[in-house]
């Protein structure tokens, strides 16, 4: 029987980096330049149907503006590992704010009984949230990981997260537009928030995916380094 597997990282050539760093850079900037657009819609659209779901999620795309802004900052470096470690912190925060608000908010309205009028906008707003994020965070993920940058990583960790709360203003709105049961959304946000908390505590302790390796274990389920392997 041969001895444990020596531990591997999949390292790209320079040429390949310098793909993959502008690939970074171009998807940042679309999930910027969509979050911005969906905020804008989302925010207005909540304050004239007085839904908290809506503005909830208008903030929740400012925040990841902010998140996806951070990883920008970093890759505007020649040595953007550098400022690793500070972008990771910013990502985190922005997950820690997220699950803040959504929390206030999704007890505010659980006690106070809010109820939302209907709105058409904010329904077509979070299906189509629901065709973007995904492949944008996919698309992030792959890159991030054959890049080795835990930061990109932990952003398309954010953009899913933003999906799951787009699936949530739909059946949210839904529920309440079709059935009455204005508790649904708050209720469910409750569960993105813990979500958030768990994605914030990984990306601050850098617990994010980056480049395949193999140990002595083996490789992780999904092809990501485990907890605390060099990076």
């Amino acid at each position: 029987m041969t001895g444990p597997l020596p531990l591997l990282s999949a390292e790209p050539s320079p040429t390949r980096r310098a793909t993959l760093v502008r690939r970074v850079r171009l998807l940042v900037a679309a999930t910027i330049a969509y979050n911005v657009i969906e905020a804008a819609v989302a925010l207005t659209a909540g304050t004239l149907a007085d839904s908290t779901a809506l503005v909830g999620f208008g903030l929740d795309s400012v925040i990841e503006v902010s998140s996806a802004a951070a990883v920008a900052w970093q890759f505007t470096a020649a040595d953007h590992e550098r400022r690793e470690r500070t972008a990771l912190r910013i990502v985190a925060g922005s997950f820690f704010a997220l699950a803040a608000y959504v929390t206030v908010e999704s007890v505010r309205a659980l006690v106070g009984g809010d109820r939302a009028e209907h709105s058409t906008v904010g329904l077509v707003l979070a299906v189509l949230s629901l065709l973007v994020m995904p492949l944008l965070s996919a698309v992030q993920r792959r890159a991030g990981r054959k890049l080795g940058s835990a930061s990109a990583v932990a952003d398309s960790r954010q953009t899913l997260l933003c999906t799951y709360l787009s699936a949530v203003l739909l059946v949210g709105l839904a529920v309440n537009s079709l059935f009455g049961w204005w508790w649904a959304d708050p209720a469910a946000a409750l569960v993105i928030a813990a979500v958030a908390v768990r994605e914030g505590r990984d990306a601050w302790r850098g617990h994010t995916c980056c480049t395949p390796v193999i140990s002595d274990s083996g490789p992780t389920s999904d092809g990501c380094c485990a907890p605390g392997s060099p990076r």
